[in-house]
């Protein structure tokens, strides 16, 4: 409690900008590789006398020979009179307002310069309210990382670095601005971004920006359960989800948003490891190929370990399929109180896991077959065998009735219903009493 107090009472440092003008011909962004979405409210703003810069990573990823599809717009005009000069703009958000301008299929975001804020902090340092609007200079030193506070001008076509991010894009080196601590303490989500932008890009995290991350992971518990879901996406939907993964796991930051899931890990759970991996590598080339991926994948991998391990317990006591779906509910409750869900993630996640159970059973394979959930569910089963779990074949065996014809499928059913549940052969032994019928469970497919 002390320190906090002396925390909040000690001057905070910022840091002094010292500008550096890169002229047109010094730098290789262009015009032709900026959205013209963004260069035309560029133009308006400038020509209705506000200043006007391209700025954070559609700058920075143009300077690395990229080609970015989000470009963000920072000016001096107010969320309200950049309003009144679009007619498809709207303010959006609470802690910081910004302005989402969009034009024709795009949207650009619009955001004011902000200046400095001492008040509207809580005892950890963070940040609750943060509409307070500054100069050109004040919004270089609030950005959070030197290689996104790179502002481009249509006045010359120069590039203004406040915070020698050119410097640290040459050396492929991100750095926070400012002290690290109180930068983290202001906002924890910074220390997800210093991760996922290492990942993207394959920087090194300077030391002085990474070593604090491991003592403040704690202080992300503190964020909203939705932001965390948002963030989620960003983290693992990117390109780059293996290498963010692995940096997550480095720096201790899945404990705080999947601490089940870590648990799970940390307990040895090799083939829950492998799944995940496996998950993150098929993610990443679905995104560089342009093909979609959806929340409910994602976090299916990420929670199966936690689910199957607290499945494992209660099975002691109940059948493998209530087990399972009692274990389902536990993970995903505890889930919810550190990164929300959405429904509709949420309810395509559960019946991609209940309809593990009934691919391992093989039993009614034609009317699985034609459920909206069966290509997520038979993609999640390959990735399952991927990663070492026996299924007695199961992954194979869907493949090839997904290939065969009809006929081929009639006779692939009727060896299943020969060798018995999860496909297993051999005959039923003989009994001398016939018992009363019981419906009894089938094996669960980690059995």
């Amino acid at each position: 409690m002390l320190r906090r107090l002396i925390d909040k009472l000690r001057p905070r440092s910022r840091p002094t900008p010292q500008l550096r003008v890169i002229p047109r011909d010094q730098h290789k962004v262009s015009r032709r590789d900026i959205s013209q979405a963004a260069l035309r409210i560029m133009k308006r703003l400038d020509e209705a006398g506000y200043q006007a810069f391209l700025v954070g990573g559609g700058v920075r990823d143009l300077l690395l020979g990229g080609h970015p599809k989000d470009f963000d717009v920072a000016t001096d005009a107010t969320p309200e009179q950049i309003k009144r000069l679009f007619r498809g703009a709207r303010i959006i958000g609470r802690r910081f307002q910004i302005v989402h301008v969009r034009m024709g299929r795009e949207i650009i975001e619009v955001t004011t310069f902000r200046g400095h804020h001492e008040q509207s902090r809580s005892e950890d340092g963070m940040l609750l309210r943060d509409n307070v609007y500054g100069s050109l200079e004040t919004d270089a030193v609030r950005r959070d990382f030197t290689v996104n506070a790179l502002y481009y001008t249509l006045n010359d076509f120069a590039i203004h670095d406040y915070t020698g991010g050119l410097k640290d894009l040459e050396k492929r080196t991100l750095r926070i601005i400012g002290d690290p601590e109180t930068r983290y303490k202001e906002d924890p989500v910074r220390m997800l971004r210093a991760v996922r932008f290492a990942a993207k890009l394959g920087f090194k995290i300077e030391p002085g920006t990474a070593d604090p991350i491991l003592e403040l992971g704690e202080l992300l518990r503190n964020i909203p359960p939705a932001r965390l879901f948002e963030e989620v996406l960003k983290l693992f939907m990117a390109g780059s989800a293996t290498a963010t993964f692995t940096l997550m796991r480095d720096y201790h930051l899945l404990e705080h948003l999947f601490p089940g899931t870590e648990a799970a890990l940390q307990a040895g759970d090799e083939q829950g490891l492998a799944l995940i991996e496996e998950t993150m590598a098929n993610t990443d080339k679905r995104v560089r190929a342009d093909k979609p991926v959806t929340p409910a994948f994602i976090y299916a991998a990420l929670l199966w370990p936690p689910m199957r391990a607290r499945a494992d317990e209660l099975v002691k006591n109940m059948p493998p399929q209530a087990a399972y779906q009692q274990a389902a509910t536990e993970v995903i409750g505890q889930q919810l109180g550190h990164t929300a869900l959405p429904k509709r993630f949420l309810i395509p996640m559960r019946e991609m896991w209940d309809m593990q159970h009934r691919l391992v059973q093989r039993r009614h394979p034609q009317k699985l077959l034609e459920q909206s959930r069966f290509r997520a569910a038979y993609d999640f089963l390959i990735l399952r065998e991927a990663s070492g779990e026996r299924l007695d074949g199961a992954g194979s065996w869907w493949t090839r009735f997904q290939e065969v014809d009809e006929p081929e499928q009639q006779k692939m059913i009727a060896e299943a219903r020969r060798q018995g549940p999860g496909g297993k052969s051999g005959r039923r032994r003989n009994r001398k009493r016939r018992a009363p019928r019981q419906e009894s469970p089938t094996p669960s497919s980690q059995d």
